[in-house]
C-alpha cells in the first residue's frame, strides 16, 4: 500500500505566520460567585500574563470563562465552533459521585470542560468526555489551574466536513470492509464499551438541543468510535453520536473519508446521492494522521476503556482537535509495532491500531478496564 499523502500542519492557536505569538481572546461572561471571584480574577490574570489569552469582550472570542451557578446553568451560545468554553462554578462540598453529579451542569452549559471550585477544598474539572481529575488548593494552585485549561486554548476543531456526492454506487450499500465495522461495533456494545452518559434529550431544553446538533452537526452523543482502512488513499468510520451497534446506512452511520483539506480544516466525505449525510466523528482527523503514515495499521478502534501500563499522551486535549491527533499518532510512531499499537489519551480511553478489526477485537476481548485513571 501507498502511504496517504501529507498534508500542511494546522497551526495551532499560539502560531501565526509571523514571529510573534498570537494571544488568543478570551471574553468573561456571567457575575462570579462570592466564593469563586478572587478565583476567578486570579485565574484570569495568570492567563493573560502567560501570554495564553488577553481579554477582550468580542462576539466570537478564543476561550470563554463563563460563570454559572447550580441553579442557573447559563451557557454562552457560540457563534463559531472556534470557541472553547470552560465553565466556572462552586459549590459548598465536594460532589458525590463525580460525573453523575456535575455532567449534567457540563452539558446544559454547552461547555467543553467544567471547573467547579470548593472553597478551602479543590477545584473539580470534568470534560464531554468524562475526563474528571482533581487539583487540591495549596501551593501554585492558581498556576495548576491554568495548565489545565491551556491545551483547550491551544487547540484547533477539525469537525468541519465537506460531503461530497461521488460515492460509487456499487458501495451505496456498503461492503465487506462495513460489515467488519458493524460486526465490531456489536462486539464493542456487548463488551458495555460504547456508553453514553446521558441522552442530550434528558439535560437539555429543546432550544439548546437544536443549537448544539446545528452547532456541531451531531445526532446524539454516545463514546467511543471505529474504522477500517478501505483502500490507499480512504478509510470507512462510524459517523458522529450513531448507535456503534447499530452501522448500518452508508452516508448516515458509517462514513467514507477520503481525505483531510487543511485550508478549510475539514474532512472530506465521499457520500451516496440523494441522502442527507451525518458527520464523520470528531476523531476522524486522528484516524486520517495514522491510516497516512502506516500503511499497514488496517483499522482502528476508540473506547473510553483502559490497559495498565500503556504510553500515554501528555495533556488533555479536546476531542476533535488536530493536537489530540497529532499527540496519538506521535505515540503510535513511537510504539515497536504501529500497525498494533495501543495507545492511552489522558483521562479519556484508548486508541488501539491493528491490522484488522477482528485483529483488534482479538487483542483486547477480556483485558480492557471500564474505569479510565485520571491524573
Amino acid at each position: 500500500m501507498q502511504q496517504l499523502p501529507q498534508a500542511s500542519v494546522v497551526p495551532s492557536a499560539a502560531e501565526t505566520t509571523s514571529s510573534e505569538p498570537i494571544r488568543p481572546i478570551v471574553r468573561v461572561q456571567g457575575q462570579a460567585s462570592p466564593g469563586l471571584s478572587a478565583l476567578s480574577a486570579s485565574l484570569l490574570e495568570d492567563l493573560c500574563a502567560a501570554e495564553y489569552a488577553r481579554r477582550d469582550d468580542v462576539d466570537n472570542p478564543r476561550l470563554v470563562l463563563n460563570h454559572i451557578t447550580p441553579v442557573r446553568p447559563t451557557a454562552f451560545r457560540r457563534k463559531a465552533q472556534a470557541t472553547f468554553v470552560v465553565s466556572l462554578m462552586e459549590l459548598p462540598q465536594p460532589p458525590g459521585e463525580f460525573a453523575k453529579t456535575l455532567y449534567p451542569y457540563l452539558v446544559r452549559s454547552l461547555s467543553n470542560m467544567l471547573l467547579v471550585f470548593v472553597p478551602g477544598d479543590a477545584a473539580y474539572f470534568l470534560t464531554p468526555e468524562l475526563g474528571h481529575f482533581v487539583e487540591p488548593e495549596g501551593p501554585r494552585f492558581v498556576e495548576r489551574l491554568v495548565e489545565r485549561i491551556r491545551p483547550v486554548i491551544s487547540s484547533v476543531l477539525v469537525i468541519d466536513n465537506d460531503f461530497i456526492p461521488d460515492l460509487e454506487p456499487e458501495l451505496w450499500n456498503g461492503d465487506a470492509c462495513t460489515a467488519a465495522l458493524a460486526a465490531a461495533g456489536r462486539r464493542l456494545e456487548e463488551w458495555d464499551l460504547l456508553p453514553a452518559p446521558f441522552p442530550l434529550e434528558e439535560v437539555l431544553s429543546r432550544r439548546d438541543l437544536r443549537h448544539v446538533k446545528r452547532l456541531y452537526g451531531i445526532g446524539g452523543l454516545s463514546y467511543g468510535n471505529l474504522s477500517v482502512r478501505k483502500d490507499d488513499t480512504r478509510f470507512w468510520m462510524s459517523a458522529s453520536g450513531v448507535d456503534k451497534a447499530r452501522l448500518e446506512t452508508i452516508g448516515r452511520d458509517i462514513q467514507l473519508v477520503t481525505d483531510y483539506d487543511p485550508e478549510r480544516n475539514a474532512m472530506r466525505l465521499s457520500v451516496p446521492q440523494d441522502i442527507e449525510p451525518r458527520r464523520v466523528s470528531v476523531d476522524a482527523i486522528e484516524h486520517w494522521l495514522i491510516y497516512r503514515e502506516h500503511p499497514t495499521v488496517g483499522a482502528i478502534v476508540h473506547v473510553h476503556a483502559w490497559l495498565d501500563g500503556v504510553p500515554s499522551t501528555q495533556f488533555t486535549y479536546p476531542c476533535g482537535t488536530y493536537q489530540l491527533g497529532e499527540a496519538v499518532a506521535e505515540k503510535i510512531r513511537q510504539a515497536p509495532d504501529p500497525a498494533r499499537a495501543v495507545v492511552g489519551l489522558k483521562n479519556h480511553g484508548l486508541t488501539i491500531t491493528g491490522i484488522d478489526l477482528d485483529d483488534i477485537i482479538e487483542r483486547i476481548d477480556g483485558k480492557l478496564l471500564p474505569t479510565v485513571p485520571m491524573t
